[in-house]
């Protein structure tokens, strides 16, 4: 039975568990809160508490996962860590950005894809066997807009990461995809169609975790079909 680690299993990560355990995977979720973690046990999966911003953290959950299944298949990092922001969304425009705008609005997202990917990578060349690693990042890691800018490089910054861990990685039959959701997330289960959906998202994650080594996709962007789609 293959096992999977899902880290930020809120809410899309908690998708992404649903749909694995119906595939029939070991599945463990990883998440800070204690309401997510008793929510991940209440659907069939494991949980454990991290900190995807720190690099043991997750080298510590991956030996955990390892230890009670054999070994880890799949890593998906859905986290989105922000530290408190300020201001508009996105950061604002560049001119009227204070000195601490970037850390507020670009620095988390990348240390936590740093964090993630990094630990990863060393766990799973030790591991030694094939594997999968899935890293969840926005639309501006393709472009920014006006106003956004500093929330843009922290996208821009998972997306240059995620794209290191490929090269690197390919050799050893690591499978690296960043997978870019160009859209909001729907929370509600209305179903508006010009928003992504969770369940619709968690099949791209199934996609890409059962790929054969003759066809990597590194990178996928998912839009809704009502939104424009920006290449």
């Amino acid at each position: 039975m293959p096992s999977a680690l899902i880290i930020g299993a809120r809410n899309f990560g908690f998708a992404i568990v649903q749909r694995l355990l119906a595939d029939g995977w070991s599945v463990t979720g990883a998440a800070r809160s204690a309401d997510t973690l008793k929510k991940l046990r209440a659907a069939g999966a494991d949980a454990l508490e991290i900190d995807v911003t720190d690099q043991a953290s997750v080298l510590s959950v991956l030996s955990a996962v390892a230890d009670r299944h054999g070994s880890v298949d799949l890593v998906v990092n859905a986290a989105s860590p922000y530290g408190s922001r300020s201001g508009p969304f996105g950061g604002g425009e560049l001119a009227a950005a204070g000195p601490d705008g970037f850390e507020q609005w670009a620095a988390l997202p990348a240390r936590g894809a740093f964090a993630f990917l990094s630990a990863s990578a060393r766990f799973l060349r030790e591991q030694g066997s094939p594997a999968t690693i899935v890293q969840v990042t926005g639309g501006s890691s393709r472009r920014a807009m006006p106003g956004r800018g500093l929330w843009a490089a922290g996208a821009f910054g998972v997306r240059a990461l995620t794209q290191a861990a490929a090269l690197e990685l390919r050799e050893h039959r690591i499978h690296v995809a960043l997978l870019i959701v160009d859209a909001i997330i729907d929370r509600s289960g209305e179903g508006d169609a010009h928003s992504a959906d969770p369940e619709s998202l968690a099949d791209a994650v199934a996609y890409l975790a059962t790929q054969s080594p003759r066809a990597m996709t590194h990178e996928l962007q998912v839009t809704p079909a009502l939104d424009n789609w920006t290449p």
